[in-house]
């Protein structure tokens, strides 16, 4: 019998705020959200209520002004930045809108470059790049840089560097938001995959309902708490 999926994301009593002329914006007002190994959610909610900025804290790329997030069953919030860098580089990987790509160099050497600032040699960069490139259907590409590839497969290089140091969690902020139907459709599918083949916990902010509908589950914000959509 498999072992049941284990909490990678954890947040508890979310709250997060933005001082706006003389006083205080609230966004985020004790939000608690979890996401298993394995679990893809889409998080679906009008501009300006608050996507972003949840990404932002679950990913370590802004402090919380209160409550707690857990990576790994880790709390995080006391932790000094260098420690926030470090979880940040090892156990989450980022997908945005715009791909944000290097355009000098090849996609896979923007693929090598998360590993090698981790501390793998060249040659393990390499070997583990073309790997992940060519499951996501890009291996007659390596070679290329960034502005010789369409934008669907800038994007799935961009999916394949979030990746690339094996994270724990992978947040997304619309990264079809940019792309066609048809080729939002196989870069979610190529996305979809890779959870499921890593046991990656996915959380992915769209306004696409036709891919939220795909996932796993679907919460939105109200409020500026997270609530489970059917």
């Amino acid at each position: 019998m498999s072992a049941s999926p284990q909490t990678v994301l954890r947040l508890e009593q979310i709250e997060r705020r933005y001082m706006q002329g003389e006083g205080t914006l609230d966004i985020l007002r004790g939000a608690d959200f979890t996401v298993m190994e394995g679990q893809s959610v889409a998080l679906v909610a009008p501009s300006g209520t608050g996507k972003s900025t949840l990404l932002h804290v679950a990913g370590l790329l802004e402090h919380q002004d209160a409550g707690e997030v857990y990576i790994g069953g880790k709390a995080t919030a006391g932790l000094p930045d260098a420690e926030r860098t470090r979880i940040r580089r090892v156990d989450v990987g980022f997908v945005y809108q715009f791909h944000h790509l290097l355009p000098e160099f090849s996609a896979q050497e923007n693929v090598m470059l998360p590993q090698m600032i981790r501390g793998l040699s060249k040659r393990e960069a390499a070997v583990r790049a073309k790997e992940l490139l060519g499951y996501l259907g890009l291996g007659k590409r390596l070679d290329h840089r960034p502005g010789e590839l369409s934008g669907g497969e800038q994007q799935r290089v961009a999916i394949a560097r979030a990746v690339a140091n094996a994270p724990r969690v992978l947040l997304a902020d619309e990264p079809t938001g940019n792309l066609d139907p048809h080729t939002a459709d196989h870069v979610f599918h190529a996305l979809s995959q890779l959870v499921e083949a890593t046991g990656l916990a996915a959380v992915i902010a769209t306004h696409n309902l036709e891919l939220a509908g795909r996932m796993h589950r679907r919460v939105t914000l109200q409020d500026g708490q997270v609530v489970e959509l059917p």
